[in-house]
């Protein structure tokens, strides 16, 4: 008696067909389904714009300057003692309002830090440094 040897290939041609006949089923049925609308509901106001931040200016002789963006471009110089109320009180009105620092050049980076951390410990929040982008 003869032994059967043991065939180690996979025919495909049969899966190749089933796979084409799925493809062209998917493709005839694809154009004919329709998609679902969903009507919205609407609301009488929408999310409130962004505020524009509170700008501190340290210049280079370390003295301070406000600048509310909201309210035009002019700069109103700050004692140091009464900073950290005058910007609480502008959060009061709006408490997502920003405050960010811009400190010159060429002043201590000792001196915006130690702005800074006076901000902190008045419970200010939202602090951030701006800065001029690179060429």
């Amino acid at each position: 008696m003869r032994q059967r040897r043991l065939m180690n290939q996979i025919n495909v041609v049969p899966y190749i067909d089933v796979m084409l006949v799925l493809l062209v089923i998917f493709m005839v049925t694809a154009p004919m389904i329709q998609t679902g609308n969903i009507d919205l509901p609407s609301v009488a106001k929408s999310s409130q714009p962004p505020v524009a931040p509170l700008e501190l200016i340290i210049h280079a002789d370390a003295s301070l300057a406000l600048r509310d963006r909201d309210k035009g471009d002019k700069e109103i110089t700050v004692p140091r003692d009464e900073l950290a109320e005058r910007i609480r009180e502008a959060q009061t009105k709006n408490p997502r309002q920003s405050v960010l620092i811009a400190g010159d050049k060429s002043i201590r980076y000792e001196v915006v830090l130690g702005v800074m951390d006076e901000l902190q410990k008045q419970q200010v929040a939202k602090i951030g440094l701006l800065v001029r982008p690179g060429k």
